[in-house]
């Protein structure tokens, strides 16, 4: 495709020759020169000069290197959008295996590929276009929207409910049962029946081997748009909003409300039942035990503003030595006042 197709598919100024030919997308360091590649951070432009790459997407125009440009409002929008150009993940042809069990009180939408082995219960309802790869499993009562796509082995449990568009990745599970339960007397524990259901809203992707747990009574929900990386958990009655991001290994307790663009990232941990408010950023292993403000970046454990955590972070390997050098100066002043003291018991 020549780079001029591309400028015009993707609605980028054009800067230098449109007439080459580009093969494929790739990253600033492993871009060939018949690739295009893409800057999105100024910090990253002093790779420019060793940069092989026929073309690259940009936010101004590259006057430093010879390089041709594609202007963009959004050049890693852009980049995304140009790697559609040259691969398409493939999709199974529409049909059902033959060893796929299928209850005949489910209702199939039209142009579903439904996988080897896979498992549809009872009274399930299932939208247009669904792919589900081998080995998928989707309980009895489950309402599924148009265009969904689960990889093997994700399950989605009992009565569940999830939107349009929406993608289970590897392994990921909608519904388990919540973490509940109660104590005996003689210190064993009785399981609670998680009687809610879990509801996924469109547009929402989780990733492998995540886990969104039903709730004791009601739901647990996940707002549309939201993206849920691999290993996280969300537990019962969670409230996850619209376009939140919760990277890899994030864990939330029950009853934790997200508002709408909250991001959370690696290894975060929230205690349940406090409510994390719109556009808030926490950092990767953050522990969240209160509230969180709109708009506050926090980080830490137990998590208080960014900026003095890493000025405290900073401090951090000199305690050692402001704790001996404290301890010199308390030495000095106690030397100090026992000398004080001995020259006014001599005056008297």
């Amino acid at each position: 495709m020549k780079l001029r197709e591309i400028a015009e598919r993707l609605g980028c100024r054009l800067v230098g020759d449109g007439e080459v030919e580009i093969t494929g997308v790739a990253g600033i360091e492993q871009a060939g020169p018949t690739e295009l590649t893409f800057l999105a951070n100024p910090k990253y432009a002093p790779k420019l000069k060793h940069c092989r790459a026929a073309a690259i997407l940009v936010s101004e125009p590259v006057t430093k290197v010879p390089i041709r440009s594609l202007v963009s409002e959004n050049p890693y929008l852009d980049f995304a959008r140009a790697l559609e150009l040259f691969y398409q993940p493939p999709r199974p042809a529409p049909g059902i295996h033959p060893t796929a069990v299928i209850s005949p009180s489910a209702c199939v939408g039209e142009n579903a590929s439904i996988g080897a082995y896979v498992v549809i219960g009872d009274q399930v309802r299932l939208g247009r276009n669904a792919v589900l790869y081998p080995h998928v499993v989707i309980y009895q009562g489950a309402e599924i929207g148009d265009d969904f796509c689960a990889h093997s082995f994700a399950v989605v449990r009992e009565f569940c409910r999830i939107g349009h568009r929406v993608t289970l990745q590897n392994g990921a599970v909608v519904g388990g049962d919540g973490f509940g339960f109660a104590k005996r007397a003689d210190g064993t524990h009785y399981k609670i029946v998680q009687s809610g259901i879990t509801v996924i809203e469109d547009d929402v992707e989780i990733q492998c081997l995540s886990a969104v747990d039903r709730a004791t009574v009601g739901e647990t929900r996940v707002k549309r748009g939201a993206k849920i990386d691999n290993l996280v958990q969300i537990g019962h009655a969670c409230v996850v909003g619209e376009d939140n991001i919760l990277c890899a290994q994030v864990g939330l307790a029950g009853s934790s409300v997200l508002e709408e663009n909250v991001l959370l990232a690696g290894q975060a941990g929230v205690s349940g039942h406090l409510t994390i408010h719109r556009d808030a950023v926490v950092y990767a292993q953050a522990g969240i035990g209160g509230d969180v403000e709109a708009g506050a970046v926090v980080a830490g454990s137990p998590a208080f503003d960014a900026r003095q955590w890493r000025r405290a972070v900073a401090a951090f390997p000199s305690l050692p030595e402001m704790l001996k050098r404290m301890r010199e100066l308390e030495r000095r002043i106690e030397q100090l006042e026992g000398k004080n003291q001995s020259e006014e018991s001599s005056h008297e």
